[in-house]
């Protein structure tokens, strides 16, 4: 509140009969009023100023450090009307949302030195009525005059005081005080008090829009760039600043990082483009520097000043970062724990004590066991236990694949400049790749592939540019690896690269004892998958699966219990609900044998996707076995 000058005489008396006699004269204005009859509830003497609450030196400085942006402003205004302040012997203050000072500018204030009186409180508390408290209290400017103030030693000066408020809450006090009141030109002194307020509420509301935006910008998987014409980058966001150090764009001697410098084709990039006023988006843009060759899908949008082109932002996305979000988005991770992965026998848990081990260590690895043993389950589990759980988990079946096309699919292909696609391995980026049928690999694939992995660089079919890539392989394998290798059958070379760490799966017959609980876990997982009621394995019918040797391994008896499952039309499943697909399992008789393949078709309830699962085979391949018999996918 902005008030016109009063009688020095006539405060004085009302100031006196107040702390004299108590009596409030109605003449004083309400809000000192109340304030005053605070003040002598709350004991503040009001002779002296007395000792102040201050903080300790290193509280002052980081809460100084806390506020620098406020500090900041209020020393470039400070430094532009310093000749003002000493011309009329003022003051100026700024407190924080606790009333400490932060800052002291100009003269000395309540007679006390710079030094003595930042770090001080000066709430209503400690020195009684004030402009400063009443600001505080009521949320809006207020002029004090002298002797309204609630000591007497500070009564020769006037007060003026503005809350600085920033999204509806009170973040600051800026105070003028005045040393003496004589000649002092009210007017200009309010004015310049209310355009201090003004300005730096919309300067600190902005600085916090910035930051927000900044933050944002700093957490999108986006580089994002602010470019001259000359090529300076004057702003970049954190993934930008990363990009800019991997190519040694960085600013020397306070000037700013100039890809004109370090990109080899910036001539031919759309960021040149973008300064002829040709917008680009999601465009597959190659960068070529000294150190490699970078590829990104850009954005770049020119920013116009009458028509004018006066910089452009740029917007990239690195091509083997948008591979990793895909394979997420697409569900290539982890659908298995080594948690979900159950037994208690001594064979089973020292394996998967192994394979907790073997998932932190970051080496290449070998999965052997007979099919159905459950290698990809267990590939899964290493993978979401491992440093990589992150990144992607992309699977390639080796013997689903023709061996002329298998090359192209591990190292991807370009048929021309516009027309390129990545392999398995770049996918993979910072994950794992999973191999099963490892033994599949023809021998020339798998030597290049062996020198890709030593060199940690490949190139697509039809391509001369290497690329870079990161990945960890899980190799697995029906049969005996290293024999084969012996053979000569196998590359030595891949052999030894993913054989430094190997697993054994034992079979499960090996580990008979396991048989009920992982029935019972297969039937858990049904239901909540199915959204149905677990059911109940009765006792013979755990005696029936306990009986049987299961050469088809965990593979086969999840096709059993799942027949079970979906055919029991009651909770309790009993020995009669259980088929076993005859006595000696189906194996890969099914590749051969129409009658066995429908056999377990059966099994699987004519589901595509079962069977698949059931004999561990893509769905492509069904297809293809269905149109081989003859047979009808409905």
């Amino acid at each position: 509140m902005i008030r016109e000058p009063r009688n020095k005489d006539k405060l004085e008396n009302y100031y006196q009969k107040f702390t004299s006699q108590g009596v409030l004269d109605p003449n004083v204005h309400p809000w000192v009023a109340q304030s005053w009859q605070k003040s002598r509830d709350l004991g503040v003497l009001s002779e002296k100023m007395p000792s102040l609450v201050t903080l300790d030196k290193p509280e002052l400085m980081r809460r100084q450090y806390l506020h620098e942006k406020a500090i900041e402003y209020l020393n470039g205004s400070y430094n532009q009307t310093r000749e003002f302040f000493n011309v009329y012997n003022l003051s100026l203050l700024l407190l924080d949302n606790e009333c400490y000072v932060l800052k002291n500018y100009a003269l000395p204030f309540f007679q006390k030195n710079s030094g003595e009186l930042e770090g001080a409180r000066l709430a209503e508390e400690d020195i009684g009525t004030s402009s400063i408290s009443i600001a505080y209290e009521h949320k809006i400017p207020f002029l004090l005059f002298g002797a309204e103030m609630w000591i007497r030693e500070c009564q020769d000066g006037d007060a003026c005081s503005v809350p600085i408020i920033v999204d509806g809450q009170l973040v600051y006090i800026v105070t003028i005080v005045s040393v003496q009141q004589d000649k002092l030109p009210y007017s200009a002194i309010v004015s310049l008090l209310l355009s201090i307020k003004y300005a730096m509420e919309q300067h600190l509301t902005m600085v916090a829009q910035l930051e927000a935006r900044h933050a944002i910008l700093d957490s999108v998987p986006f580089a994002v760039y602010h470019i001259m014409p000359g090529g300076e980058v004057v702003y970049s966001n954190r993934l930008g600043q990363s990009r800019l150090a991997g190519i040694d764009a960085v600013a020397t001697n306070g000037g700013h990082a100039n890809l004109n410098d370090v990109v080899l084709n910036y001539r031919h990039t759309p960021i040149y483009k973008g300064f002829k006023g040709v917008p680009s988006y999601n465009k597959e843009v190659t960068w070529i520097t000294s150190r490699k060759t970078y590829e990104d899908i850009t954005t770049v949008v020119p920013l116009e000043n009458e028509k004018v082109v006066t910089s452009v932002v740029t917007v990239s996305l690195p091509i083997e970062d948008l591979r990793t979000l895909v394979a997420h988005a697409v569900g290539y991770k982890a659908r298995y724990s080594l948690s979900s992965m159950v037994g208690n026998t001594p064979v089973f848990t020292a394996m998967q004590e192994k394979a907790g081990r073997v998932a932190r260590n970051g080496n290449h690895l070998l999965l052997q066991g007979e099919p159905g043993t459950g290698k990809q389950r267990l590939a899964h589990a290493i993978h979401q236990a491992s440093i990589r759980a992150a990144g992607p988990l992309i699977s390639l079946k080796c013997g689903d694949i023709p061996p002329e096309v298998l090359e192209d699919e591990l190292f991807g292909t370009s048929e021309n400049r516009d027309e390129s696609r990545p392999g398995k391995i770049e996918l993979a980026n910072g994950g794992t790749l999973f191999l099963d049928e490892i033994e599949k690999v023809p021998l020339h694939v798998a030597a290049k592939l062996a020198e890709a992995l030593k060199t940690r660089e490949l190139c697509r079919e039809g391509e001369s540019v290497k690329r870079d890539f990161d990945i960890r392989i899980i190799a697995a394998c029906d049969s005996d690896l290293k024999r084969l290798t012996e053979k000569g059958v196998f590359s030595s070379q891949l052999y030894n690269i993913v054989s430094k760490s190997t697993i054994r799966i034992p079979l499960l017959r090996a580990r008979r004892e396991d048989v009920p609980l992982l029935a019972e876990h297969i039937i858990g997982e049904l239901a909540e998958q199915h959204n149905m009621e677990i059911k109940e394995l009765l006792p013979e019918a755990v005696e029936l699966l306990m009986s049987y040797e299961w050469p088809g391994n965990i593979k086969q008896l999840q096709g059993v219990v799942e027949q079970a499952f979906f055919n029991t039309a009651g909770t309790k499943i009993s020995a009669q609900d259980i088929s076993l697909l005859g006595e000696t399992g189906i194996g890969i008789a099914w590749k051969e044998d129409k009658e066995v393949f429908v056999e377990a078709w059966k099994v699987a309830g004519g589901n595509i996707s079962r069977l698949a699962n059931m004999l561990d085979v893509s769905r492509v391949t069904l297809y293809r076995y269905l149109k081989k018999f003859g047979l009808d996918k409905e």
